[in-house]
């Protein structure tokens, strides 16, 4: 199968991004702030690239809420994670909370037909910047429970999950996107504390795909997480006994450059276990990528079942799930006025 996602330039499709997305090699397509204007727009684009391509085809999205959230004009303002445990209620509430920005989130993409956003953030809130407030604490048990919650309102939605970033990226202060992280901590320490919570929420059934991180434990192995068989297919696979589909991170981040040339990291991501690999912000990349992968190997098939296909058959939206998705904006505008 495809196990490529690429990305677009702007508001339609060009003819040349047109034959990238036809090519055998392409899966899938995250869209950006940039791709979007307005619903219409946006839903014009959708529909143009599922004609395009006449095949099963992955649209996702990183749309976690906060800072995260590429689209904002006519969309419900999600919260940052990490104010779920700053709202003044009880705990019961914040779960509610977290499941009711998980729902509205997805709900709002599935009525676009994207099929996933890459959410939710399951790192720790600790020295990582680029982590920051888009997790839902530093402390494990309750990103586990807030986490939870939030999944359990994208799998109530019809969306699927995805992990991020295995093992744990809130312990490094440098950003994959312009760096190369290194963890020097143990393994026992990641395992008791970053990766506890996806031990817990795989165990639970919570995660359907995961995506690891661009950054070196060198207590485990020497490469990046997200290139590293040992932590894809021995810990997160055999250890955790992870069945989900595994993305890699856009391999034109810095971090990834380790791994050589953009079609090596893409050899290396998929031998190292990921399913699918992301090729963003940069075209002639992208180019490179589908025209030096082998389509002679056979690739893995598990993101199949990522797919919202109920959505495409335009089934009309039930009395009830329209009735969960307006009390779940009504929680979410409630909790930003305490937030604003």
């Amino acid at each position: 199968m495809s196990p490529v996602i690429l990305d677009v330039r702007s508001f339609e499709l060009s003819p040349v991004e047109r034959e990238m997305l036809q090519h055998p090699l392409c899966g899938g397509l995250i869209l950006f702030s940039r791709n979007y204007a307005e619903k219409a727009q946006l839903s014009a684009l959708i529909k143009d690239i599922r004609r395009t391509v006449k095949k099963p085809f992955l649209i996702s999205v990183d749309h976690e809420g906060g800072t995260v959230q590429r689209f904002r004009e006519g969309f419900t303002q999600i919260p940052a994670m990490a104010n779920i445990e700053n709202v003044d209620v009880s705990q019961n509430v914040q779960l509610e909370l977290a499941q009711a920005m998980g729902f509205c989130m997805a709900y709002e993409l599935l009525q676009l037909d994207i099929d996933i956003s890459f959410a939710p953030v399951l790192d720790l809130n600790g020295v990582s910047e680029v982590i920051g407030s888009r997790a839902f604490s530093s402390e494990p048990d309750q990103v586990i429970r807030l986490s939870a919650a939030y999944i359990e309102g994208m799998h109530k939605a019809g969306m699927k999950s995805t992990g991020k970033h295995f093992p744990g990226h809130g312990s490094v202060t440098e950003d994959s996107h312009i760096a190369m992280p290194v963890d020097q901590r143990s393994f026992e320490e990641i395992q008791e504390q970053d990766m506890r919570v996806f031990q817990q929420l795989i165990a639970a059934k919570k995660i359907d795909a995961v995506m690891p991180a661009h950054v070196i434990y060198p207590s485990v192995d020497s490469n990046p997480a997200g290139f590293s068989a040992i932590w894809i297919k021995q810990i997160l696979r055999k250890q955790l006994g992870f069945e989900g589909v595994v993305f890699s991170d856009d391999l034109t981040m810095q971090a990834a450059s380790v791994a050589g040339s953009v079609t090596a990291r893409a050899e290396h991501a998929i031998e190292a276990g990921c399913d699918m690999v992301l090729v963003c912000n940069s075209a002639s990349q992208a180019e490179k990528v589908l025209d030096r992968l082998s389509q002679k190997k056979a690739y893995s098939q598990r993101w199949l079942n990522l797919l919202h296909k109920e959505q495409r058959k335009d089934v009309p939206v039930k009395p009830e799930t329209q009735a969960t998705y307006l009390e779940s904006v009504r929680l979410i505008n409630l909790a930003n006025q305490q937030f604003s």
